[in-house]
């Protein structure tokens, strides 16, 4: 009986695979080989943009060099010539990799490549596969190696709008197939994997990956014997020419054109290769006014104002910008650069520069998240004291770390809130330690940023923004603290539709990424970062606003992240050489000796925000904060001292030719430093009595205007501590240790706290 059932089970499968090669014949070419222009609408239905016509130049196989045709088949088909058109046994282990989780992967050979583009078309379903598979086997039958080979080489996409492989050797060198290296044929091959993704120009985060799928198909050519090792050792990668775009795109409909595709691309809605077929309308959620809104913005208050002719610097600036409602997560503007013709790579979605203080919401809003405590178990709040001392080494980390605060200022103690209103490094790098860098990476990435995202290291120095995220990535997390914690994944896309028929788009059901206390209190102590700290310029805008500043290392980029309860906007200014691509600082530029967060993109913030919501009026936040949240009594002004600058390191905040303003003048009983009173200890005569502290540890006793030596604490009492003349001598302490108190000429005249733009 299982003989039989067996024998019958073969005999049915025979009959199947003869009548599907007699029943299913050999159509003619499919539209894919005259593919069709997307059209791209904005919100409201009116156009944004056509993609353009196709670009696709056909040349018989005697004009693409040899080891062209061989780096094709090292990365797509190593065994095309002595196998059969299709291969079950690798469409079965395809199959089987896909369902157990291992990655979409394809089991087709080059002639069912081949059948897929020039007679079918792209779509994932099993009527599609079966019809490639007999056609595919009566293909073989019927044609040579050579002309299906040929074939596919003239059918494939290789990005760029490119199908085949001479549009695709112009596209990105610029030549005719004919005189194409090995290398950039290679490259070329790299492309079939993955034409959007592996374009290094287009997508430098993905450069690695490129690289390596480069590396793959060589190696395979030396397996092969199609180059010899010495061959392959000489190879180097051969860097593809700039991106040559349609005038079509040119101004911002390039950017959004390309940002739209990607998301279509990375939410798996369709493909590259489907997508390049064609004839798909597409509704993106772009509002056309406050795109127009963001383009004057920039204009008005950067561009028109740079000069290169006169500042080389100038010559490096771009900007970036992305705008959400965080209650739909609806991206509603965005700016990609100054010209998609000019500036090809897209300045909003670029993951090459480090995000810098506005990585310090998110520490903040994990430690309420997971009710973490300080190194002495006192509770983070709003008010906790840390100390802000420049170069204060980290405890509770193996990893030894001590971070310049900006300007190499000290603080002493003082609150988060001021912490986060001045942006002060030594606090943060302290408290990431303190609620755990694991915890506080997967906070940011609850809130919206790519697990993926590069840099995006555990350790105290991510505190300070070290990682690579994107302007739209952080605009995402920023939407999630303004919706109270709720995290709404953004879209581009209203509706995508092809013949009348919609396609589905991902799911974007909310999610309580944070809770309500932990978003909320973080707003409450950016809104002070607006009212009181770095982003005063935001005001502007007319609107209760909550926002962060940030400057990374070498001022490579500058930094302005806020919101309003109903528009989440982030801006950045970027340094780039425009000839070579390389980041570059911002020193000079605008003719301005720093460009911090606080100045150009928060003012371009508040230009745009007070004109994309001209039309509402101002909305209060609604904030639910955790216990102890609530604000004290405002601190004295925080008065940092400011040591001597090291020479050749980066420029101080005080420009040459502003002279610095006199000081306040020096109250009774001595100035008061770093943060005023610690619970009782005060200085009166340059004794200290009663020197009772609360929290947080100060090494060494130090205040601006000289050494402290003798005078030991012990238990919290101070005796011998003598001041003269702001000049403590003595000063260590044993056990909790002050920094600040009030001391006898303590205020030093003539410094005062730098520029919001300047504190980062």
């Amino acid at each position: 009986m299982v003989l039989g059932g067996l024998l019958l089970l073969a005999l049915l499968l025979g009959g199947a695979l003869v009548a599907g090669y007699l029943l299913v014949d050999i159509p003619p070419a499919n539209a894919a080989a005259t593919a069709q222009s997307n059209v791209y609408l904005y919100a409201d239905g009116s156009q944004l943009a056509r993609d353009g016509e196709v670009n696709r130049v056909n040349v018989p196989l005697s004009q693409i060099p040899l080891g062209v045709q061989e780096a094709v088949l090292a990365a797509e088909d190593r065994d095309f010539y002595s196998e059969r058109a299709v291969d079950p046994k690798a469409m079965i282990r395809a199959a089987w990799n896909t369902a157990t989780g291992k990655g979409t992967q394809s089991g087709s050979t080059i002639t069912q490549q081949y059948v897929k583009n020039y007679y079918l078309g792209q779509e994932q379903t099993i009527k599609r596969k079966v019809k490639e598979f007999f056609i595919a086997i009566k293909l073989g039958r019927e044609k040579s190696k050579d002309y299906i080979l040929e074939g596919y080489l003239n059918t494939s996409y290789f990005g760029r709008n490119a199908y085949g492989i001479q549009a695709a050797s112009q596209a990105y060198y610029g030549k005719d197939v004919g005189k194409l290296t090995t290398a950039e044929g290679a490259y070329l091959a790299t492309l079939l994997n993955s034409p959007s993704a592996f374009d290094v120009v287009s997508h430098p985060q993905s450069r690695d990956r490129a690289v390596a799928r480069w590396n793959y198909v060589l190696d395979g050519m030396v397996k092969k014997k199609w180059m010899t090792a010495a061959e392959r050792a000489a190879v180097a990668f051969p860097e593809p020419g700039k991106v040559r775009t349609a005038a079509g795109l040119s101004g911002q409909r390039g950017y959004l054109v390309e940002a739209v595709k990607d998301y279509i691309s990375e939410n798996k809605i369709l493909d590259d290769k489907t997508l390049a077929e064609g004839g798909y309308r597409i509704t993106t959620t772009i509002d056309k006014r406050r795109q127009g809104a963001f383009v004057e913005a920039v204009q008005k208050e950067m561009v028109d104002k740079l000069d290169p002719a006169a500042r080389p610097e100038d010559r490096l600036v771009r900007a970036g910008g992305v705008s959400i409602d965080p209650a739909t997560g609806k991206v509603v503007a965005l700016y990609g650069g100054i010209d998609y013709t000019k500036q090809y790579v897209n300045n909003a979605t670029r993951h090459d520069y480090q995000v810098a203080s506005t990585f310090k919401p998110f520490v903040f809003a994990s430690a309420v998240q997971n009710d973490s405590r300080t190194q002495d178990g006192r509770r983070i709040t709003p008010n906790t004291l840390y100390n802000g001392d420049n170069k204060r080494r980290v405890v509770g980390t193996r990893i030894p770390y001590n971070p310049e605060n900006e300007g190499q200022q000290s603080y002493g103690n003082i609150t988060v809130n001021t912490a986060t209103d001045l942006s002060v490094n030594a606090v943060f790098a302290q408290m990431v330690v303190d609620v755990g860098t694991e915890k506080v990476k997967r906070t940011a990435i609850d809130l919206g940023i790519p697990e993926n995202t590069p840099n995006f290291v555990v350790g105290p120095a991510m505190a300070l923004g070290t990682m690579q995220a994107s302007v739209l990535d952080m605009t995402q997390a920023y939407a999630t603290l303004a919706d109270h914690g709720r995290h709404t994944p953004y879209t581009f896309l209203e509706k995508i539709s092809k013949d009348g028929e919609n396609l589905t788009l991902p799911d974007r059901t909310p999610r309580q990424a944070v809770s309500r206390e932990a978003a909320d209190t973080t707003t409450s102590m950016l809104v002070s970062v607006v009212d009181n700290g770095t982003g005063t310029e935001a005001l502007a805008a007319g609107h209760p606003a909550a926002g962060k500043t940030g400057t990374a290392e070498l001022d490579r980029s500058a930094w302005f992240a806020a919101y309003t309860p109903d528009l989440v906007t982030v801006v950045s200014i970027m340094g780039q050489d425009p000839d070579t691509g390389t980041l570059q600082s911002l020193y000079g530029a605008l003719g301005e000796t720093r460009v911090g967060g606080g100045g150009y993109p928060a003012r371009i913030w508040a230009a745009y925000t007070k004109e994309a919501l001209q039309a509402t009026d101002p909305v209060d936040f609604d904030l639910e904060l955790q216990p102890g949240a609530a604000q004290p009594p405002p601190p004295p002004p925080v008065q940092p001292s400011f040591p001597q600058q090291p020479e050749g390191s980066r420029p101080p905040w005080q420009r040459p030719d502003r002279p610095t303003p006199p000081g306040p003048p020096t109250p009774p009983n001595g100035g008061q430093t770093n943060g005023g009173q610690t619970n009782g200890g005060q200085t009166t005569g340059g004794e200290t009595t009663g020197g009772q502290t609360t929290g947080g540890q100060t090494n060494g006793g130090q205040t601006t205007g000289g050494e402290t030596t003798g005078g030991q604490t012990t238990g919290g009492e101070t005796t011998g501590g003598q001041t003269t003349g702001g000049q403590t001598t003595g000063g260590e302490t044993t056990g909790d240790q002050t920094t600040g108190g009030a001391t006898q000429g303590g205020t030093t005249p003539g410094r005062r706290r730098p520029p919001a733009e300047f504190l980062e």
